[in-house]
């Protein structure tokens, strides 16, 4: 049964001979234009094809292509990035600058896009000079090791991608390429890693060459046989492997074509939100304001750090959010909040001190005069008016005071909109939405 079902998507993932000979073409014709315009230059660099298109780990209709300019490790950073731009841009004609440790070029090459990063050519792993002189070692063990188990790899990524878990970026905190191809080598097969994963425990520990030292405790820990003091699985949060371990189960109890390719969800309508609104019995606050084009990998750090700090100050309040979640779409972002408890009494409990102390007690008693008081469980109790009875009031005055990060700090003070329940379907997130409350039916 599993077999069948595995022969079925590997027809519909695997790339065909034209996809490759195209894509490959297109990888070729690259490097060949960086060899060039290097010595044009007159720089000591070349190209590197890196990632899953070298590795022929890669599923159909994927266009993304990874290439590295290799350049000397005697010159500093800053000769490394401006040679590598220099170059990058050279054989560009559509790109953009992004910036992760240090700045690439996000090119487009007909429908393809392409990354252009500038690299270290260091000759021992040991002594990268930065973290992606990491990556064309990585591409040189598994492209030595991986031979023939290449559609096992094309089974496992794809399995991930329906399971909702595929992706290193911080946006998702899921598996990346590189650590699907690891799992493969360590397991041999889709089935073998889908077999042990059902079985994993938090703090699995996967070291090919028993070499590794880490002394963290991630739920996934897979040492990087290219580097033993790093953990591959390091951007692997809780839940994203609790995932993976619930959909191998659930897979090999009850197979199904279904579990490697992702459900679509409807965008959710003014009808249904205010239905799902009234049967739940919460309440929907979204936080809108507008970003400019920054990388995932910047933005998305800061939205989760400004969620968990909002949370926290509405709890703090009195109030309870049942769930949250962020999103960023076309420069604009929002941070979406479920409220369980979104409105309080005018009146809250102030508990003092025990009777006994009366040093305190005296100081307390005194400071609250004139306010209802008596004394409960040994203590004094003080009835205070509330500030805020309804967490809009509560955001619309101390949401700027919230640990919302470097950037986002900035971005909500040139202002932002607060919005009740189905106002937010003015803005764009229905799709975002309609999958928050999707994912809350298990």
């Amino acid at each position: 049964m599993i077999e069948k079902i595995t022969g079925e998507v590997l027809k519909e993932i695997k790339p065909s001979s034209e996809e490759k000979i195209i894509l490959c073409e297109l990888a070729n014709d690259i490097l060949k234009k960086i060899d060039k315009t290097s010595k044009e230059f007159g720089i000591d660099a070349f190209g590197m094809l890196v990632g899953s298109v070298a590795r022929d780990t890669w599923t159909a209709g994927d266009k993304d292509i990874d290439i590295f300019i290799m350049l000397p490790p005697s010159l500093l950073k800053e000769e490394l990035e401006h040679y590598g731009l220099l170059i990058a841009k050279k054989i560009s004609s559509e790109y953009e600058e992004r910036y992760a440790e240090h700045p690439y070029i996000h090119a487009k090459f007909g429908n393809y896009d392409v990354d252009i990063v500038p690299c270290f050519n260091v000759k021992d792993a040991s002594k990268i000079k930065s973290a992606v002189d990491r990556t064309p070692f990585h591409n040189s063990y598994i492209k030595e090791h991986i031979l023939g188990l290449e559609d096992e790899v094309l089974l496992l990524k794809q399995f991930m991608r329906g399971s909702g878990v595929y992706g290193s970026e911080l946006k998702l905190k899921g598996f990346s390429g590189y650590l699907c191809e690891l799992l493969i080598l360590r397991f041999g097969s889709f089935l073998g890693v889908i077999e042990s994963a059902s079985e994993w425990k938090y703090g699995k520990l996967i070291d090919l060459k028993k070499k590794g030292v880490y002394s963290e405790s991630p739920p996934l820990i897979f040492i990087d046989p290219v580097d033993p003091k790093r953990n591959v699985a390091a951007a692997v949060s809780i839940d994203t492997f609790s995932k993976f371990i619930d959909a191998s189960r659930s897979f090999l109890k009850n197979p199904d074509k279904d579990y490697f390719f992702t459900k679509s969800v409807s965008p959710i309508s003014k009808k249904e939100l205010k239905k799902r609104i009234s049967q739940r019995g919460t309440e929907v606050v979204s936080i809108v304001f507008d970003v400019p084009d920054i990388v995932d990998d910047i933005l998305y750090p800061q939205l989760f750090k400004a969620e968990k700090s909002i949370v926290y100050m509405i709890d703090r309040h009195g109030f309870k959010v049942f769930g949250s979640d962020v999103c960023a779409k076309e420069n604009k972002v929002i941070i979406f909040l479920e409220m369980e408890i979104f409105r309080l009494p005018k009146i809250k409990k102030h508990v003092g001190p025990p009777v006994t102390s009366k040093n305190r007690a005296i100081d307390f008693i005194d400071k609250h005069k004139g306010s209802p008081l008596y004394i409960e469980d040994g203590k004094y109790v003080s009835e205070i008016e509330r500030k805020y009875t309804d967490v809009f009031d509560l955001l619309e005055n101390k949401l700027i005071f919230c640990a919302l990060g470097k950037n986002l700090n900035t971005y909500v003070k040139n202002g932002y909109k607060l919005l009740r329940n189905e106002e937010v379907l003015k803005e764009g997130f229905e799709a975002f939405i309609g999958t928050y409350f999707h994912l809350k039916h298990f």
